[in-house]
């Protein structure tokens, strides 16, 4: 779920700073994005370890505690791996790019209506759904 990049310089109080990278899509407006975040590791004055998290130099809740949309607020979020939504954005830019191929269309031949109308009957409609007796 997370990428941890390992640890970096310490800042202020921290006993330890890890970077970690999440992907995000929204289950009620379908958008996506990642962030990366400074993950600090802290002792408290009572020597209770805390972590803070830091995102674009701004201290934020945790990203796995209730996360947000960004684009909706809602908070139906699923959290992936980082990676997920650019690898996604990636692949739907080279499908929407692709150069159709050249030359002439062949098009298929339709057979010609029936004069006569079909008579559906039940047995007809039910035919798919019936099992065989084995």
């Amino acid at each position: 779920m997370s990428e941890t990049a390992g640890h970096t310089g310490l800042r202020g109080t921290a006993t330890a700073v890890v970077h970690e990278s999440y992907a995000f899509a929204c289950m009620r407006c379908g958008h996506g994005w990642e962030q990366s975040y400074e993950i600090e590791h802290h002792t408290d004055a009572d020597g209770q370890e805390f972590v803070r998290y830091v995102a674009d130099g701004r201290v934020v809740p945790s990203p796995l505690s209730r996360p947000s949309c960004h684009n909706c607020d809602g908070h139906i979020v699923r959290i992936m791996r980082a990676g997920q939504v650019s690898s996604v954005r990636s692949a739907a830019e080279r499908r929407d790019h692709r150069i159709p191929p050249a030359g002439p269309v062949e098009v298929a031949q339709v057979p010609a209506p029936s004069k006569e109308p079909h008579h559906w009957h039940l047995s007809d409609l039910l035919h798919p759904f019936q099992r065989k007796a084995g």
